[in-house]
């Protein structure tokens, strides 16, 4: 995905303050989607589509140990907007979460949709985010168990 140390940066920069966010209101079915630099996840949870429009939220896992500004951050959260037929892919937001899971306020992503090209972060999100089956895998109940998986991916 897009997100590199700069938005974490913006999100700091701004000044704003971090209370508990949305993931923290709902029971999550999260599935691992991939690793490279982050462990991602999608949150089956979120899912809801119309037609060949898929919207749906994904964590982001940094690296054990993150920090930014002297904060450590165990990754983020993204809403993600598919369109299943075309393949396209458009990140609506990022919100930072903190080491212990305060999530910190969305911020708006105003890059344009994107194909999702093969072998991409976004490309293995759209390819759970679309899947019209049941999914046949691991899945984590809560933030602090896919952040553990994610670590573990991570470091491995």
């Amino acid at each position: 995905m897009r997100l590199m140390k700069s938005a974490l940066l913006a999100v700091l920069g701004a000044g704003l303050t971090v209370g508990p966010g949305w993931a923290q209101e709902h029971e999550p079915r999260l599935v691992m989607s991939g690793v490279g630099r982050f462990a991602i996840f999608v949150d089956l949870s979120t899912r809801e589509a119309d037609g060949r429009q898929v919207r749906i939220r994904s964590l982001q896992v940094a690296e054990p140990g993150f920090e930014v500004e002297g904060a450590q951050y165990w990754g983020g959260w993204s809403w993600w907007q598919f369109d299943c037929v075309d393949r396209t892919a458009d990140r609506l937001d990022f919100a930072s979460v903190l080491a212990g899971g305060v999530e910190g306020p969305a911020v708006a992503d105003s890059q344009p949709a994107f194909f999702a090209s093969p072998g991409g972060d976004a490309a293995e999100v759209l390819a759970i985010a679309c899947a019209t089956g049941p999914y046949e895998g691991p899945t984590f109940g809560s933030l602090q168990d896919a952040v553990a998986e994610g670590h573990r991916q991570i470091g491995s």
